[in-house]
């Protein structure tokens, strides 16, 4: 059997960092990316030390051009790639930001991570996983983002993730005949840089459903939104 490969975004740290491991231990070869590179050959040489496969790559997800090297590097080394895990993102929000006093400028940049760093992505390394008739994209949403229960507070975060939840089901509509499934998680109130030292759930926790839709088995779900391995409303 071929060996899969997979992509994680932002994954020095905290939740990428464990969902690159949960993967590389699943048998994946694992691309581990981040915009430091310092940090991010640190965090591929922890992981290589528990003897996984792992591999790391600089990169910026508001970059074309390094959107473009990675995928140079991708089709060069392992051939494209299986998996793509859109987990890089920010909650730049002032803390109790509320929408009439919430800058534009942060839902911009909010915007260019959150939202156009998966979209062009999702263009770089889809038709790779076409040309290989397998593939599974994975986007790390958020409960914030869920219309259903849409409250105040962190605008420009929730925004971001409702749109984020908008471009899965978008690019699930437009690989339908296909084998590359797309969807959508929550990974809960995890401890992490993002989510601090009191959240409820950790990181292994948090990092489970990824790996469940990274590895999903020809005809599993597409264009849902899960947390837990359960659909949740959108």
């Amino acid at each position: 059997m071929t060996t899969k490969s997979a992509v994680v975004t932002g994954a020095n740290r905290g939740l990428g960092f464990e969902i690159c491991r949960q993967l590389a231990r699943h048998g994946m070869r694992v691309v581990l990316t981040s915009r430091d590179r310092v940090q991010g050959r640190a965090a591929c040489e922890t992981l290589l030390k528990e003897g996984l496969k792992v591999d790391y790559h600089v990169l910026d997800v508001v970059a074309p051009a390094s959107i473009k090297a990675l995928a140079d590097f991708l089709q060069e080394h392992h051939g494209g790639t299986d998996v793509l895990v859109n987990n890089a993102g920010i909650m730049i929000d002032p803390r109790g930001s509320r929408l009439l006093e919430s800058s534009v400028e942060t839902y911009r940049d909010t915007f260019e991570v959150n939202v156009l760093g998966p979209l062009q992505l999702t263009q770089a390394l889809l038709p790779m996983m076409k040309k290989r008739k397998y593939g599974r994209i994975v986007n790390l949403s958020s409960g914030q983002g869920q219309l259903t229960d849409m409250s105040s507070g962190t605008p420009a975060y929730r925004v971001s993730k409702t749109a984020l939840n908008a471009l899965t089901r978008i690019t699930a509509a437009e690989t339908r005949a296909t084998n590359i499934l797309v969807n959508a998680m929550c990974p809960g109130w995890v401890r992490t840089d993002m989510g601090g030292p009191n959240a409820s759930r950790s990181v292994e926790l948090g990092a489970d459903t990824a790996l469940w839709l990274a590895t999903l088995p020809d005809g599993g779900p597409s264009g849902g939104f899960f947390r837990d391995r359960e659909p949740i409303p959108w």
